[in-house]
């Protein structure tokens, strides 16, 4: 007998599971168990032989006829050919390389044959049929009943084995198996009327019926939600019994002086969002928070405050960047935003003021120099740096609180670096301008409190978005380039991205998705800046930005772009976040269809963020009423970001979705889908609340203790740590 942790050469031998090892990464029974049928296949009621046409799916009563075994012509191997007959007609069954059937298949036997029908030289076949031989004396009308109503998996499967060879080893693991221990509390399965463990795992693998495959299903679905909110739940409790330094607001101090010089007022949302960090900040124990907000929302300002109370309290922030594009806007931004309160320590400067400064990769050796020295000193309350911040020559005095922009851009071990850099457990608050579902953020950000930002700053101004057909409608381009030169004659300035570096060169891409057709014909920064240079935008100030160029380049380039000495910015997505014109009123995306919803949402968030509206044009050669066109009109139709999170959701793979950082999460989301389980996600969030609130260590529930124990080994839980 076998249990699910048992290798699964003791059930089907050292070849099979090497082949299912190598192929399936399928290595104890467990995982066997666990390789779910994509679909079942019922097996057709009996059919007479001279009825059947090609393409059908059939199950026929038959009478081995005769048999030969052949070798291919001109290639290595061997045909083996048995004809069957019913009375009414003969019909061929072929097996490549399985003259081992011969056995099995011998003159005057009956059988019963499953498969789908085909068509060679004239003649019907069945390729690789299914069969069941009824042993000699047996009750050929009971036989013949059982093998045509039963329901056959169809399961993931590679070419060296196929769907019903891991069906066939799924069969000897079933009758193998030892009954299998259940994790899911009692009352929880009874409440949700959910098979045990054990029936539903073979349920699903050989059901009766299809409701009871489906009740199998929903268990097993439930399972992984239950599981992964559970270990959530967990970490959530043990990051609150981690002591920190509080940092509570003060009077008098920076904060108070930067609310103060602010020349305009915060956002209901702003200031809600503010209250609820104040409040994690003054606690003993880390802050671990997710702010995600809609593109302009005032994220920044949200976390620059949270910066300040830090540095109020005698403590350093490091604000984390994926790019030194970004990481050198938010040191403009943030320099602009304190003005004097970032001259701290020279001549004339204010009391409260303190020092901001940058530290990056491709900084100069005397500019690296007296960074870290600012941030080994404390000088700097606030420390903006790209992956350069997690070396380790990086020193902080006190280091209080981490920022993370664009939290999916990093893994879990860069963050963890930076917080080895704290002397004390330090707060986080990772942001995101990608608007995240309810759902997807309880199932992979579940140990973070979320504070969300929906509603835009007064004076925001609304961007109108287009689609432009090239195929349909060419002139549309031509008009393009001409509302980009009535822009600039306005006093104003745009961009126009491209999804490519360099012509040709798909390892250049700067994007995150590639959707929609191949094409050989796509824009590059590289072609399109000159081409237009030189004829439609000719007369016109235009610079190029993408990420293969030296940091000195992409900051001087900002730098024009943003005192307007630049007209046009031909760039790639390094611009997609983060960068702050507000002179820019105009983007047009070339081959919009080869960017993600969220992406191109993310995109046109740089425009409009001045006095005057902001005009979005998607360029595409993708035709009407397809998927990639859909896609794009969807982006035109509203300014929602979260509701472009759930078209963009639907439309992308669940392992885009939680993120390669979260792969441990991945490989244990078998079932799960995070939009269309909603309900069920919910449900298994509360289960895990009442149960470990009942009991914190899960000493009344030892199977499930085990099993999470045993998930949390097997994905290296510290992937789910945001901390």
């Amino acid at each position: 007998m076998a249990d699910l942790d048992s290798k699964l050469s003791s059930v089907v031998g050292d070849r099979t599971a090497k082949v299912l090892g190598d192929g399936l990464e399928i290595k104890s029974v467990g995982d066997l168990m666990r390789h779910y049928p994509r679909r079942y296949m019922v097996r057709g009621e009996l059919s007479d032989i001279s009825a059947l046409t090609e393409g059908d799916e059939v199950t026929i009563l038959a009478e081995v006829f005769s048999s030969t075994n052949r070798p291919l012509r001109g290639r290595k191997g061997s045909i083996f050919e048995v004809v069957v007959t019913d009375g009414t007609d003969k019909l061929s069954l072929t097996f490549f390389n399985q003259a081992w059937r011969e056995k099995e298949l011998k003159v005057g036997r009956q059988g019963l044959f499953a498969g789908k029908v085909g068509v060679f030289n004239s003649k019907k076949q069945l390729a690789h049929p299914d069969y069941e031989m009824i042993p000699d004396g047996n009750d050929v009308d009971a036989a013949a009943s059982s093998f045509a109503g039963k329901f056959l998996p169809v399961y993931p499967a590679t070419s060296k084995m196929p769907s019903w060879k891991i069906s066939r080893c799924v069969e000897m693991a079933i009758d193998s198996l030892d009954e299998i221990e259940d994790y899911l509390p009692e009352k929880i399965r009874q409440a949700h009327d959910y098979p045990t463990l054990h029936q539903a795992l073979v349920q699903l693998h050989r059901p009766a019926d299809l409701d009871s495959a489906e009740k199998a299903r929903e268990r097993l679905t439930f399972d992984e939600a239950f599981l992964l909110q559970s270990l959530l739940v967990l970490r959530r409790n043990e990051l609150k019994k981690l002591n920190t330094a509080s940092r509570k607001t003060i009077t008098g101090g920076i904060l108070e002086a930067f609310d103060k010089s602010l020349p305009f007022e915060l956002t209901g949302g702003q200031k809600t969002v503010c209250a609820e960090i104040e409040r994690d900040l003054a606690q003993d124990h880390p802050m671990h928070r997710l702010l995600q907000g809609e593109v302009g929302s005032g994220k920044t300002i949200v976390a620059l405050r949270a910066m300040l109370a830090v540095v109020d309290s005698g403590g350093q922030a490091a604000l984390l960047a994926p790019t030194e594009v970004l990481a050198a806007q938010h040191l403009r931004t943030i320099e602009k935003l304190l003005g004097d309160l970032a001259q701290g320590g020279k001549l004339g400067s204010q009391d409260k003021a303190t020092q901001v400064t940058l530290i990056t990769g491709s900084q100069s050796a005397p500019a690296r120099k007296a960074a870290l020295a600012l941030a080994a000193s404390g000088d700097a309350g606030i420390v903006i740096g790209t992956h350069a911040l997690l070396g380790e020559k990086v020193e902080f005095k006190d280091l209080g609180l981490i920022v993370v922009d664009e939290q999916h851009r990093f893994g879990v071990e860069q963050r963890d670096a930076l917080k080895e850099k704290a002397q004390k457990p330090p707060h986080l608050l990772v942001m995101t301008a990608t608007p995240i579902p309810r759902t997807v953020a309880m199932t992979v950000f579940g140990d973070l409190d979320v504070s969300t930002l929906r509603e835009l700053p007064l004076g925001r101004q609304p961007i109108t978005t287009h689609v432009i057909p090239v195929m349909e409608k060419p002139g549309y381009l031509e008009r393009a380039w001409e509302r980009i030169r009535e822009e600039v004659a306005q006093g104003h300035q745009a961009y126009i991205v491209a999804p490519r570096i360099q012509a040709g060169s798909d390892e250049n891409a700067d994007i995150d998705f590639l959707f929609g057709t191949e094409s050989s014909d796509i824009a590059s920064v590289e072609e399109l800046a000159p081409r237009l240079h030189g004829d439609a935008l000719s007369g016109l100030k235009l610079a190029m930005l993408h990420g293969r160029l030296s940091t000195e380049e992409k900051e001087r380039t900002m730098t024009a772009f943003a005192a307007g000495e630049i007209d046009v910015l031909v760039s790639t997505t390094v611009i997609e976040v983060g960068v702050d014109v507000a002179n820019a009123t105009i983007m047009v995306i070339m081959d919009a269809d080869r960017f993600g919803v969220s992406q191109l949402h993310q995109l046109r968030g740089r425009v409009g963020r001045g006095t005057s509206p902001g005009l979005c044009l998607l360029v595409t050669n993708a035709v009407a009423e397809t998927p990639a066109r859909a896609r794009l009109d969807a982006v035109a139709a509203t300014l929602d970001g979260f509701e472009l999170s759930r078209i963009d959701l639907e439309q992308r793979r669940e392992g885009d979705v939680l993120g390669a950082r979260q792969s441990g999460t991945q490989s244990h989301l078998r079932l799960l889908r995070v939009l269309r389980d909603e309900d069920l996600i919910e449900a298994a969030r509360r289960d895990a609340q009442e149960i470990i609130t009942a009991s914190p260590d899960l000493t009344s529930y030892p199977a499930l203790k085990n099993e999470l124990n045993a998930m949390a080994r097997d994905m290296a839980v510290d992937y789910l740590d945001k901390g």
